[in-house]
């Protein structure tokens, strides 16, 4: 791979790649597995480097495996997005020092919708968050 094909990839297109790999697989995978189907045109540390990186943000599972790591992933598939975004909002909330002025300021931006399963979820234990993840089912606590 070029740099400007490097260049042109989409931002987290790298991303998108190793767990659409990581997905498709029946077992858990290798660095070496992973960067065998995504081709020789990466380097085999900028996919090790990124399921480190996925790993660290909650999405992909590993295990020691002989010397190396094997990676699954830690979510169901239609689920990976979500924490993802997760992540992100995580990492963007610990940046700012005024972290009550970014959550209500947050919550002020929210649809009405959005700001009652926020609450619905606030109030719930974490067994109904877990039981009712998909914000279009059932809310949870009722």
């Amino acid at each position: 791979m070029t740099s400007d094909e490097r260049g042109a990839r989409a931002r987290g297109g790298l991303e998108r790649e190793v767990l659409a790999t990581v997905a498709s697989a029946t077992t858990p995978m290798s660095t070496a597995q992973v960067h065998a189907e995504l081709g020789p045109g990466l380097a085999y540390t900028t996919v090790m480097t990124t399921l480190a990186r996925l790993h660290d943000k909650g999405v992909l599972r590993r295990e020691k495996r002989g010397r190396a790591f094997v990676y699954e992933l830690a979510t169901r598939v239609e689920d990976v997005e979500a924490s993802l975004t997760a992540h992100r909002m995580r990492r963007l909330l610990e940046a700012d020092a005024d972290r009550a002025g970014v959550l209500a300021r947050f919550v002020a931006d929210l649809s009405t919708e959005d700001e009652a399963l926020l609450s619905g979820l606030l109030s719930a234990t974490p067994e109904a968050v877990i039981a009712h993840p998909d914000a279009s089912g059932p809310t949870p606590g009722g």
